[in-house]
């Protein structure tokens, strides 16, 4: 990721792309799955669908529960805000008007596999990142600039995980 100077209030955003030598039906049972997420990711620990809800639907809330060196431990509620199954799911961490984050997975057939894409949003509403800022204004661009990169970093893995369920022989099933 390249220095742009982004504030939080810019909205930053970062998005990663694969190509999974698998069909889109079995790479979307890893991604809408998220009680698999913890497994792929260093920050999110578990994950827990509210209200009774057992999958991803618009409108579905759950929480996810975060560990960070630098942050600390936190949680979130997430609702679901695009759902549409083999192409897109996507979440508003918050209140989906005004988000601390937005995050979203894309899949596209493609060369006989499919495209992955997952895309995040930082902001405009506040989260943890808000205090750091506050304390510190004056960096507010790098501060904003270091967990962009560190979310690049992380969707990088994260998708190379996926790709690599989505191609072995016997994926876990959904």
């Amino acid at each position: 990721m390249e220095w742009t100077g982004a504030r939080y209030a810019d909205k930053p955003s970062v998005e990663v792309r694969t190509w999974i030598e698998a069909p889109a039906d079995r790479v979307w049972s890893i991604v809408s799955d998220i009680g698999r997420m913890p497994e792929m990711s260093a920050e999110l620990q578990s994950v827990e669908w509210l209200d009774g809800a057992t999958g991803p639907a618009v409108g579905r809330k759950f929480v996810g529960y975060n560990k960070h060196d630098s942050f600390g431990e936190w949680s979130t509620t997430s609702e679901v805000v695009e759902y549409e199954p083999e192409r897109v799911f996507a979440w508003a961490v918050g209140d989906p008007a005004d988000p601390s984050a937005v995050w979203r997975f894309r899949l596209q057939p493609k060369d006989g596999g499919t495209e992955l894409t997952e895309w995040m949003q930082m902001g405009p509403g506040r989260s943890g990142l808000s205090a750091a800022i506050d304390r510190m204004p004056d960096k507010e661009q790098k501060i904003v600039f270091v967990r962009m990169r560190e979310f690049e970093r992380n969707i990088t893995e994260t998708l190379a995980q996926i790709k690599k369920m989505a191609e072995s022989p016997s994926p876990r099933s959904a």
